[in-house]
C-alpha cells in the first residue's frame, strides 16, 4: 500500500471515528435534556425534601477524574495536569445525601460510602437506594463533562490508589465517565477490592464495543436494574 492510500486510509477512519462521536454526543444531549424536563417534578420535590430533613446545601458538588485526551499513540506529554491525575478533572453534581460537612474522621471526603455508614441521612439513603441522587449528572452531560452511560468517575485520591492496585484501571479514562454503564447494570456497589477488578473488567468490555447501539441497550437495561433498586 503506497503513502498516499495510508493518509487516504487514515482520513477515512478519521472521519468514521468524527461521526460516530457526533453520534453519540447528540444521543447524550437528547438524552439528558429530556431527562431534566421529565425528572424536574421531581428534582424539584427532593431538593424541597432535602432543605427540610437536614442542614446544609442541596446541592453536593465534588471533583472526579473524567476523560483521558492524550494521544498515547504519539507519545504526547503536554498536558502534565492529565498526566498527573489520570484524566481531565471536573465538577459533579449530585443531590446531598450526607450530613453537611461529612468526612471519614480524617479531614477528607475522598472515601468510600459504606452501605450502612452512619453519614448518610434517612433521605439520602431512600435518594441512593432509587438512584434519584444522580438526576443533577444529567447537567453534567450537557456541560459534557460526561456521557449517559460510561464508566463511573472515580475521586482524585481514589483514582490513584485504584490505577496503582488493579491492572488496566486507567483505561477506562478513555471514554467519557458516565451515570450509568455496563458494570453498573451487572454489579451493585463495590465493597471490596475484588469488586473493583470485575467492574473494571466490565468498563473495559464497554470500551472495546461501544457504539451507539450499545449505550441504547445499557439505557434499556438501566431502568428495570435501577426499579429492582440493583447495580450500581
Amino acid at each position: 500500500m503506497t503513502s498516499l492510500e495510508l493518509r487516504q486510509l487514515s482520513t477515512l477512519s478519521g472521519i468514521r471515528r468524527f461521526r460516530s462521536e457526533a453520534a453519540q454526543r447528540w444521543l447524550n444531549v437528547a438524552v439528558a435534556f429530556v431527562g431534566l424536563l421529565l425528572a424536574a417534578p421531581v428534582m424539584l420535590v427532593v431538593a424541597v425534601l432535602i432543605k427540610l430533613t437536614s442542614r446544609g446545601p442541596v446541592m453536593y458538588t465534588q471533583t472526579r477524574v473524567g476523560l483521558d485526551r492524550r494521544d498515547e499513540r504519539n507519545g504526547s506529554t503536554n498536558h502534565r495536569r492529565l498526566s498527573d491525575c489520570g484524566g481531565k478533572p471536573f465538577t459533579i453534581y449530585k443531590f446531598r445525601t450526607m450530613v453537611a460537612g461529612a468526612t471519614n474522621g480524617n479531614g477528607t471526603p475522598e472515601v468510600w460510602a459504606t452501605r450502612n455508614d452512619p453519614r448518610i441521612t434517612p433521605l439520602g439513603r431512600v435518594l441512593r437506594k432509587y438512584r434519584l441522587d444522580e438526576l443533577p449528572q444529567f447537567i453534567n452531560v450537557l456541560r459534557g463533562d460526561m456521557n449517559v452511560v460510561g464508566p463511573r468517575p472515580e475521586q482524585p485520591t481514589i483514582f490513584a490508589r485504584l490505577r496503582d492496585q488493579v491492572p488496566g484501571y486507567q483505561l477506562r479514562q478513555r471514554v467519557p465517565p458516565g451515570i450509568t454503564g455496563w458494570a453498573q447494570v451487572n454489579q451493585k456497589y463495590d465493597t471490596s477490592l475484588d469488586d473493583v477488578r470485575r467492574k473494571v473488567s466490565l468498563d473495559l468490555e464497554y470500551v472495546r464495543r461501544r457504539s451507539v447501539f450499545e449505550d441504547l441497550r445499557i439505557l434499556a437495561r438501566s431502568v428495570p436494574v435501577v426499579l429492582r433498586r440493583g447495580g450500581w
